[in-house]
């Protein structure tokens, strides 16, 4: 793929002039993620055959324990209560660990309904990334980057595949995290603007009250909505005309037109009523723990199915420095169902072998225990030299257990896998050279691995 051309500086007069009316304000503010892009943003599509033509990421915020889910260890079971080099007390997981499926995969009484799923799931207990701060991890963790802002792993596929739908965005975020890189986590950055997600719902809020601003018709009626676009793109093409063709307003130029058709497609995509009783069931809707998270996941299989090329699930919470006793276990509750619905019902809809699932967050947690001031039961500190994430679908292996951290947990020893490596394996599988998918810009090529990352070829079916 060839860099793009880094555009021109538009003048703050006609940025101004850009956003001066509801429309323009709204494509601004990211209902522009994914439409068939022609002209300049025009992507070059695959660079080989690819595995996977769409992932759903499910994003585990604050650092899940792999302790206490996917990392059997047996030594820090036995050594549980002793004190360590450093004269800290190891901590023994509360749970029992059981093997599963055909495989034998180790997987604790946490997650009973993910572990039906173990000759799916591709689970990679030797990831490292490079902070254990949640400020830095979690964008390094979307973006690549923590130092600066940079495009969404979302927004570079978008840039690199295109979206194979016109009537609804390519990217998607459901329930993302206001903190911690907040937006930037799912940004275009210095991409067009056509590469942003498109944000449905906030952290901290029920998904079935969720809404997409600015979706909704003129209050006006249908003529006047009509005649405010058709004038809006009018001032737009004349101003992309004047600036030499910026992908910019580009972007926004085609933003308004999917807005448009987003208005009709999106409810009916998202509309949980044309779902059968067993769908439902299967996701765990309408279930004291699981309906918010069920939903999220069950809104993700009906995107990917209609033609979104990538989305983002988020479940925040998983920050247990206390009370993981109790706190884990109210969390696993919560997305064990739905995730394993999510898994079964690509299955039978014949969707999941080129449907690519990822499960993770942004770093694991300590296999010593941590009791803060003020607190009577302890949790787990953070730790990015060791922890566990899977995959699922979209060509890896399944029923695969890849690398491994020392004998109580500490940090990869075996087949270790960065971060940078694990989003050139994501790329790969989506038929993207990590190396050759760059954006010119500031005088030098980006991608999103900077000048890291290798294809972790072992892991693919």
């Amino acid at each position: 793929m060839n860099p793009k051309q880094e555009p021109p500086n538009l003048s703050r007069r006609s940025w101004l002039k850009l956003g001066s009316c509801g429309f323009g304000s709204l494509a601004m503010a990211g209902l522009s993620a994914g439409q068939s892009i022609t002209g300049r943003q025009s992507p070059s599509g695959p660079h080989f055959a690819p595995k996977a033509k769409r992932i759903i990421f499910l994003f585990m915020n604050g650092g899940p324990s792999q302790h206490d889910m996917f990392d059997y260890k047996p030594k820090l079971f036995a050594d549980g209560g002793k004190k360590d080099k450093k004269e800290k007390t190891l901590m023994a997981p509360m749970w029992d660990f059981v093997q599963h499926g055909e495989s034998g995969m180790w997987i604790s009484e946490l997650m009973p309904h993910v572990a039906k799923q173990a000759d799916k799931l591709c689970v990679i207990n030797s990831m490292q990334t490079d902070s254990s701060a949640h400020p830095l991890a979690i964008p390094m963790l979307h973006t690549g980057s923590f130092q600066f802002v940079r495009p969404s792993l979302g927004s570079w596929v978008l840039y690199g595949l295109g979206s194979p739908n016109e009537n609804l965005p390519g990217y998607v975020t459901i329930k993302p995290t206001r903190t911690f890189g907040g937006p930037s986590n799912y940004g275009n950055a210095f991409l067009p603007s056509a590469y942003q997600a498109t944000r449905i719902g906030w952290e901290g809020k029920a998904i079935k009250d969720a809404k997409i601003k600015n979706l909704s018709g003129h209050a006006s009626g249908a003529d006047i909505a009509n005649g405010v676009l058709d004038f809006t793109q009018s001032m737009n093409r004349q101003l992309l005309q004047r600036s030499g063709g910026n992908p910019n307003v580009e972007g926004v130029v085609d933003s308004l037109k999917l807005s448009s058709k987003m208005q009709e497609a999106v409810p009916q995509v998202i509309d949980t009523a044309r779902e059968s009783k067993e769908t439902l069931e299967r996701y765990g809707i309408d279930g004291k723990c699981t309906d918010d998270f069920g939903r999220q996941c069950l809104m993700a299989r009906q995107l990917v199915e209609s033609g979104v090329r990538f989305v983002e699930v988020a479940s925040s919470g998983w920050d247990h420095h206390s009370s993981i006793k109790t706190g884990l276990p109210r969390k696993c509750e919560e997305v064990d169902k739905p995730i394993a619905g999510l898994l079964s019902d690509l299955e039978q809809r014949g969707l999941l072998d080129d449907t690519l699932v990822f499960w993770g967050g942004e770093f694991g947690r300590q296999p010593v225990s941590q009791l803060l001031e003020g607190q009577t039961n302890p949790g787990r500190d953070h730790n990015a030299k060791g922890y566990t994430v899977w995959m699922a679908g979209g060509g890896v292996r399944g029923g695969m257990v890849h690398g491994k951290t020392d004998e109580l947990g500490y940090e990869a020893v075996e087949n270790k896998v960065h971060l940078h490596d694990l989003h050139a394996t994501m790329l790969h599988l989506m038929g993207l050279d990590h190396t050759e998918l760059t954006y010119r810009y500031g005088g030098r090529d980006f991608r999103l691995t900077d000048v890291h990352g290798q294809v972790v070829h072992d892991i693919f079916a």
